[in-house]
């Protein structure tokens, strides 16, 4: 039995991330690594850069309004490269990112966003330009991440006004994509469900009961 809440369809406003091989240090520098806990590292979320984008007078994407309480990341090739830390990813869903669709993503930091429930799905160059194009002109447009079809859909705002008509094919590893669908993805959660064959696992191993 697995259990934990299933990732088919997500949708949500959209955020252009332009530029490729954005590495986890910058999404989240290392003096964050000493956090005991996860708890507020949505803050951190490409910190120093946005620092460095207002004291040029320009807009970070994750500081521009037109994005903000958007869920879906649209980012370029080798997303997540560098270092395996967790913290990129988790900094990124507490930042409100729930899905992430890019050219390319580091191998790890796929894996770590699947452990989360975050699903990263893969389109190619020019679809990910005109994408973010698409979200840079019309930012109340809703995008649905579907892992049944394996395509991402651009079309109505919030509203339900069709203000952009656009598919596109993605692509992920079957393993992601089976975990997420599932709910396997949420070990914590497969853990839980299956407590009383854990249970009666335990039982059986003497050095649980302190039995030597």
């Amino acid at each position: 039995m697995m259990a934990g809440s299933e990732r088919r369809r997500l949708s949500g406003r959209g955020l252009p991330l332009p530029g490729n091989d954005i590495d986890t240090d910058r999404i989240t520098p290392a003096r964050f690594l000493k956090s005991v806990t996860f708890d507020g590292l949505g803050d951190a979320v490409f910190v120093d850069e946005r620092a460095a984008s207002a004291e040029r007078g320009e807009t970070h994407p994750f500081d521009d309004a037109r994005f903000q309480g958007a869920e879906v990341l649209v980012v370029g090739k080798n997303f997540g490269c560098g270092s395996s830390r967790e913290h990129a990813p988790q900094a990124l869903l507490r930042a409100g990112v729930r899905a992430i669709v890019g050219e390319s993503f580091a191998e790890i930091f796929a894996g770590n966003c699947t452990a989360l429930g975050i699903p990263t799905v893969r389109a190619s160059a020019t679809a990910i330009e005109q994408l973010q194009r698409q979200i840079g002109e019309e930012p109340t447009t809703l995008l649905e991440v579907d892992l049944d079809e394996m395509v991402v859909r651009a079309g109505r705002d919030a509203d339900g006004s069709l203000v952009a008509d656009a598919q596109l094919e993605v692509t992920m590893p079957d393993g992601q994509r089976r975990a997420l669908m599932s709910g396997a993805w949420d070990s914590t959660g497969v853990l839980l469900a299956n407590r009383e064959a854990v249970a009666e696992v335990a039982r059986r191993l003497p050095y649980v009961e302190g039995d030597q």
